[in-house]
């Protein structure tokens, strides 16, 4: 495995299911938390038993702490370019679709708040143009391509719905690509968000809702059937029902995986349990991913090792599963036709 992790390292990749706020590594956090002093530990070492979760609801509750922190477009700048930072530099990730929940740090009835009164939002339109900034820099200055996905916060229900949907549809940023439901799927039905995504694919947004990640194969069923997904987030659950796998395979439906995430909120007991195989073995196209990866204490070459191991794949394999994450992006045409060259050079012998 050795050579393989010296093989990983070192491959072009793409990564398609990765969190704004919860891409902060420690170093990150650490400084946003000296900004803004509060319930999140600013000292790095801390912060690694901060991202320590029993199960998923309490993750839920660390990553909010966390967006707290994000409270003006100069902490937007610096999380996002440090984020390309990382991920260019330590996982050769040349391409990433960021989804971001901006209903978390937007103010619709201000620009921004005096400093000193409590939590500070900020307009739309800064926090677009915040996000557009650091992809601009980061594309210069690391070589990466960034992509936004806006998500609903599902628990925040339909007002955080309409409030996505205008920030997207009104307001979104020229590298927009797609439109995300996240957080707790457990009382959160996918069908009453369906005039939300209605409204994005008709403005050309793609529906890349999460579904399946701790709920039963049905709410898979419902991204695809009613929210009409074209990629799912995680997908977990798809696993219990074979015909959902067939219809996933035979329509070509790429699942989002994200085994360490997975373990880490419970929704799979161990990563040997983990159902990646079961997806290949079915023919479903499978993308590799690392979802939150400091709260998760794992890295995307990680979780590609993970996919080794579960797969028993050699270097021609794993470089496929690269290849896979570009294919199915919406990444420019230019943007694939290199990043697919570049995996290819590096993958001959």
């Amino acid at each position: 495995m050795s050579d393989l992790k010296t093989f990983i390292a070192g491959l072009p990749k793409a990564e398609l299911h990765v969190h704004h706020v919860g891409s902060a590594s420690p170093r990150i956090v650490s400084e946003l938390a000296a900004r803004h002093p509060g319930t999140v530990p600013a000292d790095v070492e801390l912060l690694r038993d901060y991202f320590t979760f029993s199960d998923f609801a309490h993750f839920i509750e660390v990553y909010l702490s966390v967006v707290d922190l994000v409270r003006t477009p100069e902490d937007i700048r610096y999380l996002t370019y440090e984020i390309a930072r990382d991920l260019a530099q330590t996982q050769q990730v040349r391409y990433a679709e960021l989804t971001c929940t901006p209903y978390t740090s937007v103010r619709p009835d201000l620009a921004e708040r005096p400093a000193g009164t409590g939590h500070v939002g900020m307009a739309i339109e800064a926090y677009t143009e915040a996000l557009e900034d650091a992809r601009v820099a980061a594309e210069r200055d690391f070589g990466i391509a960034l992509r936004w996905i806006y998500d609903i916060p599902g628990e925040a229900g339909i007002p955080a719905a309409d409030a996505t949907l205008a920030y997207a549809v009104d307001h979104g940023p020229e590298a927009l690509v797609g439109f995300g439901l996240g957080g707790p799927e457990v009382g959160v039905p996918r069908p009453q968000f369906e005039r939300h995504f209605d409204a994005a694919r008709a403005a050309g947004l793609r529906s890349l809702p999460h579904a399946g990640e701790t709920t039963g194969p049905q709410t898979i069923w419902d991204a695809l059937t009613v929210l009409k997904a074209e990629r799912i987030g995680h997908g977990t659950s798809a696993a219990q029902d074979p015909a959902l796998l067939a219809h996933l395979a035979e329509h070509r439906i790429p699942l989002e995986v994200c085994p360490s995430s997975n373990v880490a909120t419970g929704a799979v007991a161990t990563i040997e349990e983990h159902p990646l195989k079961t997806f290949v073995d079915a023919g479903v196209t499978v993308t590799i991913n690392s979802d939150d990866p400091p709260m998760f204490a794992t890295t995307l070459n990680r979780e590609y090792e993970i996919a080794t191991d579960l797969l028993g794949l050699d270097s021609a394999g794993i470089a496929d599963l690269a290849r896979a994450a570009v294919d199915v992006s919406y990444a420019p045409d230019d943007v694939k036709t290199r990043l697919r060259g570049e995996i290819d050079t590096y993958a001959t012998p």
